[in-house]
């Protein structure tokens, strides 16, 4: 098959989910230059939409304003030239003795496509997936849904999708990065969001546009005192764990040298999520994970941008950070009216960030606003969140946490005797106070996990521990404990992350002495969930409920890029035949004594290094 010679393309996130962004970006950039995150750059808008009003919409929402071209006969290939109508599926055509060809009508394609820098294309997804299927560059027609010639395209830059971290390419050193920065005044009219998204992932698009923004806003340099840039010939060098893309193959502990900067970028992942900018939080998750992986302070803007996952933005944050000691994105977002209020809806348990900004456009501003006017629309899990609001926000201390976990269990135990408990989350993560109580519960005999977690939940709430039970799950004894069958690519509710019998609950010590002051229970409602794992798979379990997200996230990925394996909480499968992959019973086929030594044989059954939990804090 041969390589598509493409346009430069903008990805919209409409109706895609976070893998599939993923899966179209990585495929997009194997093949060179033809990604782009600034949509001012973009010949191509191809996005999973099927109406022009749709396609109006997006530009309108990217702030890119267009007027309408009518369609014209460049948009096809020579009739003789054309392979297929849209709907042929056999695409797969090419021959050994065609190579060539097909690269000349792919160029001819292009030479359509470059016909004009000030217009743009949006296109349904299928012509790209048809496009990278076949090898060649599929006619539009059948495919275009809007052509516009951009009405502001030369009067200054818009607003930028943030490039995802692709795999990181040779670390460039300091004194390089100094010196193509000085290189760049030379043809300098590019505008900084463009200079940014060219030095920050790998290199899309940016040489071969280079002509096209000539007449754009010089980018801000990285100033650099004399002593800065002794400093810099003498970085320490990036550990070679640092070179992976995966943060499971790296130690990160819970309190990193560049703390206070991470802090603010995961102030800008939380403004990121508000808006609905999965890319952009996927990007700045690898970048924080990056960051706490370095071991060494930081010193200068130059030396995070040699960091694999970081790049020319996050350097240029850094410089903002240690010129002034705070982010303006971060303290533009704190008087945002709008922010402000989204970040109270976020916060209340049971809502996401789409329902916030559901909340936001009902026109209600607060959480009185939400019981006055929208009470009965409201699910049960919902209410409970709002009633319970002040509450849930209070951090756990440690030795509650404990003390909550070991009444769990010996309710468990007085049920049936010889469960055994792990807690995880961020307490076994190091933390000195949690946002919630997160413990895993087995038993060595898989009747005693079938159906058991109605069995707790029914003994805590006979002694008033659980005051409301938000989420029952049994869907692991369901399916007879069995880890969650591969099915290809095809998503199911119900499976990954949540596949383990498991019940969210809301807790309360129900010990307190009543006074004629004090008539009701003055005790905090916590957030508490107790996860049941059938013995087999408890090291999945453990590690799945334990590691950071950006962790979990890598994992995945790990498994899947380099193992042919699905993983989650519920146990190993081959994505080769969906059979179950047992990696926690030892050579000779007898079960782990003990759920931590599972996880670590999961460790090593993977090719992993074994961390520590607190060496999992990407964040």
């Amino acid at each position: 098959m041969t390589t598509p010679l493409l346009p430069v393309i903008y990805l919209l996130q409409t109706h895609l989910s976070s893998d599939e962004l993923h899966e179209l970006e990585a495929r997009l950039e194997a093949l060179g230059p033809s990604l782009t995150f600034d949509i001012n750059e973009a010949e191509l808008v191809v996005g999973k939409i099927s109406q022009k009003k749709r396609a109006l919409f997006e530009l309108r929402n990217l702030k890119l304003e267009t007027e309408e071209v009518p369609p014209t006969d460049s948009l096809l290939l020579p009739e003789s030239e054309a392979r297929h109508d849209p709907g042929d599926t056999d695409s797969d055509t090419a021959s050994d003795g065609k190579v060539e060809d097909h690269v000349s009508v792919a160029d001819a394609t292009r030479t359509a496509f470059f016909g004009s820098r000030d217009t743009i294309k949006v296109v349904k997804l299928a012509w790209l997936t048809r496009t990278l299927e076949s090898g060649h560059i599929e006619p539009l027609d059948g495919y275009l849904l809007y052509e516009g010639r951009k009405i502001n395209s030369t009067n200054g830059f818009q607003p930028k999708r943030e490039a995802p971290h692709a795999p990181a390419p040779p670390t460039p050193k300091a004194e390089e990065i100094i010196n193509r920065a000085k290189a760049d005044v030379g043809f300098g009219q590019t505008s900084q969001h463009h200079h940014l998204t060219a030095s920050q992932g790998s290199g899309t698009s940016w040489r071969r546009n280079r002509e096209f923004h000539e007449t754009r806003v010089k980018p801000p340099m990285l100033h650099q005192s004399t002593t800065e840039h002794d400093i810099d010939q003498h970085l320490p060098p990036i550990p070679d764990y640092l070179h992976t893309t995966y943060s499971c193959q790296r130690p990160t502990p819970i309190h990193p040298p560049n703390e206070p900067f991470i802090k603010e970028l995961m102030k800008i992942r939380v403004h990121r999520t508000l808006e609905g900018d999965k890319i952009g939080v996927r990007a700045y998750s690898s970048s924080i994970a990056t960051l706490s992986a370095y071991p060494y302070t930081l010193s200068s803007a130059q030396e995070v941008a040699r960091l694999p996952g970081c790049g020319m933005k996050i350097a240029l944050l850094y410089q903002e950070y240690k010129e002034t000691g705070q982010l303006s994105e971060v303290t533009e977002a704190d008087t945002d009216p709008r922010i402000s209020v989204l970040k109270v809806f976020y916060e209340i348990w049971g809502v996401a960030e789409t329902t916030a900004r559901e909340y936001y456009n009902r026109g209600w501003r607060d959480l009185d606003d939400i019981v006055e006017y929208g009470w009965n629309a409201l699910t049960r899990v919902q209410q409970i969140g709002v009633k319970y609001y002040d509450e849930f926000l209070m951090k756990i201390p440690r030795d509650e946490v404990a003390s909550i976990s070991n009444i769990i269990l010996e309710h468990a135990n007085k049920i049936q005797p010889g469960f055994e408990m792990v807690i995880v989350g961020g307490y076994r993560r190091g933390k000195k106070e949690s946002g919630d109580v997160d413990l895993v519960l087995s038993h060595r005999d898989e009747k005693a996990t079938l159906g058991f977690v109605e069995k707790i939940v029914l003994s805590l709430e006979a002694t008033k521990h659980i005051t409301h039970t938000l989420i029952l799950s049994t869907k692991n004894s369901e399916r007879g404990q069995e880890p969650v069958a591969w099915k290809g690519n095809e998503k199911k509710a119900g499976t990954g992350f949540d596949t383990l019998d498991k019940a969210l609950v809301v807790w309360q010590d129900p010990l307190w002495n009543p006074t004629e002051e004090v008539k009701k229970n003055p005790n905090p409602h916590r957030r508490v969930d107790i996860i049941i794992a059938p013995w087999k798979t408890a090291g999945c379990a453990v590690l799945g409920w334990t590691s950071g997200t950006t962790f979990q996230r890598d994992l995945r990925r790990y498994c899947k890029k380099e193992r042919a394996l699905k993983f989650d909480s519920s146990g190993i499968r081959s994505r080769v035949d969906g059979s179950w992959v047992d990696l926690e019973s030892g050579p000779d086929g007898k079960p782990a004594p003990d759920m931590l030594t599972a996880e670590k044989r999961i460790f090593a059954g993977l090719g992993l290094e074994w961390r520590e939990p607190w060496e999992r804090c990407t964040g």
